[in-house]
């Protein structure tokens, strides 16, 4: 046989054998690596007294990085120039900790990395290591730890911040606007947190959710909670804080045109009796016409002007709550707005009536230009609300089970405020369920403590779907329940005026309690559900 040949024929049978080991598998690269980073040494050691480096390194087995060190890892105290830590952004086998702040005297400090330490590859957290040093002879060795909850919210926000400030005959409330606490300690991705290696005193406990990572207190866009009395370590060992969102101070924003005879301006704080006034001198003959409407969505109030007039700038006097405030808009000829209608609801209950609502100030309902008529075309008596507040007119009238209606708005039967009025005719389908096709829930309430009104609301997806205020009794039926899971919200009305009351820091006033069902419900279809509920 020929050399050539058998040449041919062993790379033929070379490449067969090839193709069938193919088939049999793959190569799969081996199992997830899980194993954390494994740390080597660190420079000082840890739990170093006497410390007076500039500089601490912690050296790995493998390439790590850093997930967030600015949110993750916590220096306790924390320092006024915060340190320069690497690798930023980049792969390395050491982390280091530049120090650029004078250390304080025989002071015990804690770096904890949280799950900042990561493996470069398979991101494997190296958890929750804490670097440990004082500038003293020995280390402080006392432990703190509690808890956080949001006072109104079921879910507590990641991150929250826990502070411990040193009680002396200089501290004041103020302190937390402006200086530093002696020690810190985070929840990180729990409700958790501990305080570790600290000196025996008394403190002041502070929890805030820090949006500007500054570990001081701002109003505007902070939670906080605190206790009312100072702790006291090594007595006391935990404590449960409750964060919450302050009301601010009542204070006016800006003023801004949004469309050609509409202008918003903002407010901080609750607002009583708003009046909005144009300053200026212009012709005898330019009568305004106004209308100030406060938005049900946000702290914003609506005011509607016409006639437009041309000119730069238009300024307002503004006033509510006994603050007087002066603001100036920009003003242009924008678009004009025109009328447009929105139905809220068209599925109603045999008790519901049918709401319209408006984009523009509704100024005027012609009630000869509705008609509502049954499924058999049979005319139906209704009656009409306005709520010039809401900017809503409700239509009302007997309705039957499983029954169909339709209203028609006839042209020219709204007119809004700038004069517009609806051109063409609107027609509504409205239709009712059977009562089988809803459900009833009875809550009975135990081991209330006092007369104090209860805020009782159903929620779904954290919106409010049903509420009521139970006084004199213990019990609350809800009738024609939607099918589908509800949570139960109970506020317990402290000062009676119907709604949630927050807290305030420096006028030291808790928010008003707040209790969650811990069970979801679920309604079904024609079914009555009783449910028990212990007020712990």
């Amino acid at each position: 046989m020929p050399l050539s040949f058998r040449y041919f024929i062993f790379v033929a049978l070379s490449c067969f054998c090839l193709i069938n080991c193919a088939k049999r598998g793959s190569i799969t690269g081996g199992p997830k690596d899980e194993t954390p980073p494994e740390l080597l040494r660190v420079t000082p050691p840890n739990k170093s007294t006497n410390f007076k480096a500039k500089e601490i390194r912690l050296t790995f087995d493998e390439l790590i990085t850093l997930n967030k060190p600015d949110r993750q890892v916590l220096i306790s105290p924390p320092m006024k120039n915060k340190p320069e830590i690497k690798p930023a952004g980049t792969a390395s086998k050491t982390v280091k900790i530049k120090i650029l702040d004078t250390l304080l005297p025989n002071t015990t400090y804690t770096i904890n990395f949280g799950n900042s330490i990561v493996d470069y590859n398979e991101k494997n957290p190296f958890a929750f290591f804490q670097y440990v040093f004082s500038t003293g002879n020995e280390l402080d060795s006392l432990k703190f730890k509690g808890s956080v909850k949001d006072a109104f919210k079921q879910k507590l926000d990641k991150n929250i911040s826990v502070f411990l400030y040193e009680e002396n005959e200089e501290i004041t409330d103020s302190i937390v606007y402006n200086e530093l606490p002696r020690y810190i300690s985070s929840t990180l991705d729990s409700t958790e947190f501990q305080f570790s290696y600290l000196k025996e005193g008394k403190y002041k406990l502070i929890a805030i959710k820090d949006e500007n990572r500054d570990y001081k207190f701002d109003p505007k866009k902070d939670k906080i909670g605190y206790l009312e009395k100072s702790i006291s370590i090594p007595e006391d060992t935990i404590a449960t804080l409750s964060i919450f969102k302050e009301k601010l101070d009542f204070k006016f924003s800006r003023a801004k045109q949004t469309s050609k005879n509409k202008f918003e301006i903002g407010y901080f704080g609750d607002l009583e009796n708003p009046t909005v006034e144009i300053l200026g001198k212009f012709p005898d003959t330019l009568k305004f016409e106004t209308l100030l409407l406060q938005d049900p969505k946000k702290d914003t109030l609506n005011f509607w002007v016409k006639p437009f007039f041309e000119q730069d700038s238009i300024v307002f006097k503004v006033t509510a709550n006994k603050v007087i405030d002066t603001l100036v808009s920009r003003y242009k000829d924008q678009y004009k707005d025109s009328l447009n209608l929105v139905s809220l609801e068209t599925t109603l209950k045999l008790d519901q009536p049918f709401k319209i609502s408006a984009n523009t100030p509704i100024g005027k309902l012609n009630k000869n230009q509705l008609s509502l008529i049954d499924q058999d075309t049979l005319p139906v008596n209704f009656t009409q609300k306005w709520d010039a507040l809401k900017n809503e007119i409700s239509i009302d009238f007997p309705k039957k089970e499983n029954s169909k209606y339709a209203l028609q708005v006839l042209p020219n039967a709204l007119t809004d405020f700038l004069g517009n009025v609806n051109n063409d005719t609107i027609t509504y389908i409205l239709n009712t369920l059977e009562n089988s096709a809803y459900g009833n829930l009875t809550l009975n309430f135990n081991n209330r403590k006092n007369d104090t009104p209860l805020i009782i609301q159903l929620l779904k997806s954290d919106k409010v779907e049903e509420e009521v205020i139970l006084t004199n009794s213990n019990t609350i039926d809800f009738r024609g329940l939607k099918p589908g899971s509800l949570n139960i919200r109970v506020i317990t009305d402290t000062n009676g005026n119907g709604k949630w009351d927050t807290g305030s820091y420096l006028k030291k006033i808790q928010p008003e309690p707040i209790f969650y069902f811990e069970k979801q419900l679920m309604i079904r279809a024609n079914w009555d559900i009783k449910q028990d509920i212990d007020l712990k």
